[in-house]
């Protein structure tokens, strides 16, 4: 059987939830192997849901460094033979994914949708097409937030990554939070995102943002707001920004362009409100409703808050 290697990656004293739900997919290809990677994150790192765990913690790892974290996947691939490793389609997972597929020399699958032995489903074209791939030599996939459920917890092994970390000549001077909020919106659940119908970019503050605080959910936005200055582009989701695929998705005075389709029609339950009764955003959303959103979203946060 041949081996499978699972990038994870760890949130505070905690695997991130894309992280085990890659390690669920990754129980059915073959032997399973988990590197995590990082500083002072060993007690966190132990969580992930895979048979055996090599933990590369140094004070070099604090931050993200695709030459180090490249060169160290890369040696675990060679001393376990794997023919696959799988990650979450994070952040880092989108730069790691590809750099890794060149280092090896192997094909790469990004963002995919769906993952197992019979092969690989990635959306094309915004979405419009599914491609399926199912490839014989060896292959680096991204697989998206959602996309599976998170594995049980591990009984196998844990040792510590014995090979060398090299130099790099990137320097993380500082690190600065601009995501779309308390959440990671590729990674969120929920997400609530606002569109041109908020009218101003204080009412973008008034309602969307707290809502979302209500609700533990990211803040998003359409690009047409984003383009006018009301929020910066981290918080875009679309085609030209971010693909999120939430449990539930909220879509607020948002009409539905095709390249914001595009990044959010994957969400397992979509809830749209709109003044425009013929929005496309209702051609995708599981609950729709159609009125004034200064109304609605109002008296939805005082439910929440009661």
């Amino acid at each position: 059987m041949s081996s499978v290697v699972v990038v994870g990656e760890v949130d505070g004293n905690e695997v991130k939830d894309v992280s085990q739900q890659v390690a669920a997919v990754a129980a059915g290809m073959g032997d399973v192997v988990g590197i995590v990677m990082g500083k002072n994150i060993a007690e966190a790192a132990m969580k992930l849901s895979t048979s055996k765990i090599i933990i590369a913690e140094d004070d070099t790892l604090e931050n993200y460094d695709p030459v180090r974290f490249s060169s160290i996947v890369t040696q675990v691939v060679e001393q376990t033979n794997a023919t696959r490793v799988l990650m979450g389609a994070t952040t880092m997972g989108k730069d790691l994914g590809p750099r890794l597929a060149a280092e090896l020399n192997w094909g790469y699958l990004g963002d995919c949708l769906e993952a197992g032995d019979e092969g690989f489903v990635r959306p094309n074209y915004a979405g419009k097409v599914l491609a399926k791939s199912n490839p014989t030599n060896p292959v680096v996939v991204s697989i998206r937030n959602n996309a599976y459920p998170a594995g049980e917890s591990w009984s196998g092994t844990v040792e510590n990554f014995s090979g060398n970390i090299p130099d790099s000549n990137l320097t993380t001077a500082s690190i600065e939070k601009i995501g779309a909020g308390t959440v990671e919106l590729t990674e969120a659940n929920i997400v609530v995102s606002g569109g041109r119908g908020l009218e101003s970019p204080e009412n973008y503050e008034e309602h969307i943002r707290p809502l979302a605080n209500a609700l533990g959910a990211a803040a998003g936005a359409s690009r047409a707001i984003v383009d006018a200055g009301w929020v910066p582009h981290s918080h875009q989701v679309g085609q030209t920004g971010k693909t999120v695929t939430p449990d539930l998705y909220l879509a607020i005075g948002i009409s539905g362009a095709i390249q914001h389709l595009g990044g959010m029609s994957g969400s397992k339950f979509i809830v749209a409100i709109n003044k425009d009764a013929e929005a496309p955003i209702f051609k995708v959303a599981d609950y729709g409703i159609i009125g004034d959103l200064f109304e609605i979203v109002p008296v939805l946060k005082s439910k929440l808050d009661n």
